[in-house]
Parts: C-alpha cells; sequence; structure tokens
C-alpha cells in the first residue's frame, strides 16, 4: 500500500462538476492499494497516518501531527501508485490490487481514520476526478507499507 501525502491548507476534490470532498488545513492523501495488501496493511497505515508528524511548529520545525493542528484528510484513491515504469514507456499495473479489493481496504482506511477522531472527505472511487488543493511547502512525503 503507497500513499502519497501532501501537507496542504485547502483541498477539493470534483465529480461531474460537484464537489464531494473539501477540506481546508490537513492531509491530501492519495492512496494506492497493491497485491498482498489486507486489512491489517490499512489499520497499519492509518496508524501511521494519524501519527505522521509533517506541519511545522513554531521554531519551523516539522514536529506536529495533523491532530496537534487540528487539521482533516481528503482521502482519494489513486490506483496509479502502483504503476511500475522501470522498462518501457508505458505503465504496467500488474501489482494493482483489484478494484473490489481495493475499494474495500480504502474504506477500511477511512472507517479507522474516523475512529481515530479525524474527519475524512474523499473521493468517489473509480470516479473521473478533479483534484486541486495548495500544498504548503511544498511538503509531498510517499509512505509505503507492507
Amino acid at each position: 500500500m503507497k500513499a502519497l501525502v501532501q501537507r496542504v491548507d485547502q483541498a477539493e476534490v470534483v465529480v461531474a462538476g460537484e464537489v464531494v470532498g473539501q477540506i481546508g488545513l490537513g492531509f491530501l492523501i492519495y492512496l494506492g492499494c497493491q497485491v498482498g495488501d489486507d486489512h491489517s496493511t490499512a489499520v497499519k497505515m492509518a496508524t501511521r497516518l494519524a501519527k505522521l508528524r509533517i506541519f511545522e511548529d513554531h521554531d519551523g520545525k516539522t514536529n506536529l501531527d495533523l491532530n496537534a493542528v487540528g487539521g482533516s484528510i481528503l482521502l482519494i484513491s489513486q490506483f496509479t501508485l502502483a504503476a511500475d515504469l522501470r522498462r518501457g514507456n508505458r505503465p504496467s499495473f500488474t501489482s494493482a490490487l483489484a478494484p473490489d479489493a481495493a475499494k474495500v481496504l480504502l474504506e477500511k482506511l477511512r472507517q479507522t481514520l474516523e475512529k481515530k477522531g479525524f474527519k475524512v472527505e474523499s473521493g468517489v472511487f473509480g470516479a473521473h476526478m478533479r483534484v486541486s488543493a495548495t500544498n504548503v511547502g511544498p511538503a509531498t512525503y510517499l509512505l509505503e507499507m507492507e
């Protein structure tokens, strides 16, 4: 499982011309599920994301987690994170988890984060989405879980 995490001061996702998810300060998370990922992977990922300290404290050090800044999460399914680009010019998606299984894990991750007290907005699984955000820093992190 891979999570591409952006520190944002605003983000939104639009499907068919309608805003379906929107946050202020927080994490924009693109989540890619891979073959071998399961419920325990989703729970471990949620736990790591909840504790990820990528917000700056008063000294300018990335020392604060999402809870400390009162942030929210915009969670977007992103199967292309499973792409293999090591050879050729066309990505291979053989390591991407099947859509039905990925949808279940995305929901498990979402529920786990919500149980930890976070407000979680999301896109529409499998839909064509337009995502916009203001990445602060810019700060973008790739978190991989096995």
